[in-house]
């Protein structure tokens, strides 16, 4: 065996011992609507993550959430390095039918329901704290008194925190018509800030541009957060 041989071979042993245990993973994918973002538009997923961790770091320490809007369960891993317990809701059906057969297991963390958040549970399970990326904008104004109100529900005490996101308005300009279908509710920043008073003592906003989160400029903001604490 020459060295060129010799090389390879312990590279190759190298390589098998640092992709063990990866057939658990085998058969885990991204899910139909990921999987069409990762092909059309994969900067897309990059932007994505790093809203969910900024979630993720914001209520690192707290022992479970619930995230409305859960959709396939794409950020439920990310979020869940940093909690304990992770609950989805989404009102779309083959969402959480998805994420629940991927991601759930006898032993997981992670738990996925079908759930219409605009609708009142009868005994609605509580958590410490609870966020919605890209939901708020797809709710009439008509329907955000029970959007607060039913979050609040699932809150212990009524009192945890709650980040919200959203894109703002003036991104909307440049929006293609595929993102801007059933946005009915984006919102400039302070009034954005102005709807999360109305339910909340303390909202703190954040402005994000690609994966760039800022407190800059608000007209040029593409996305936008709201943490809101203290509930009134």
């Amino acid at each position: 065996m020459d060295f060129l041989e010799k090389s390879n071979l312990e590279s190759t042993k190298i390589y098998h011992r640092s992709i063990e245990g990866v057939k658990e993973f085998e058969n885990k994918v991204l899910g139909p609507n990921t999987s069409r973002i990762f092909y059309e538009d994969p900067k897309l997923l990059l932007f994505t993550l790093s809203r969910y961790k900024f979630v993720a770091k914001q209520f690192a320490g707290y022992d479970s959430i619930l995230e409305i809007g859960c959709q396939e369960g794409f950020g439920a891993p990310i979020v869940s390095q940093e909690i304990k317990r992770y609950v989805g809701f989404d009102f779309y059906k083959p969402h959480v039918d998805f994420a629940k057969s991927n991601l759930e297991s006898s032993d997981s963390k992670y738990n996925f329901y079908h759930r219409d958040i605009l609708l009142n549970s009868e005994e609605p399970e509580q958590f410490d704290c609870a966020f919605a990326l890209d939901v708020l904008e797809h709710i009439t104004e008509n329907d955000e008194n029970d959007f607060f109100i039913n979050i609040k529900k699932h809150l212990v005490d009524s009192q945890g925190p709650l980040i919200l996101g959203m894109p703002s308005l003036e991104s909307q300009t440049y929006a293609s018509e595929r993102s801007k279908l059933g946005h009915v509710n984006c919102k400039k920043k302070d009034n954005f800030k102005l709807t999360c008073k109305r339910f909340y003592k303390d909202v703190f906003m954040f402005s994000m541009n690609d994966e760039v989160l800022h407190t800059g400029y608000s007209p040029m903001s593409q996305y936008l957060f709201a943490i809101c604490s203290g509930p009134k």
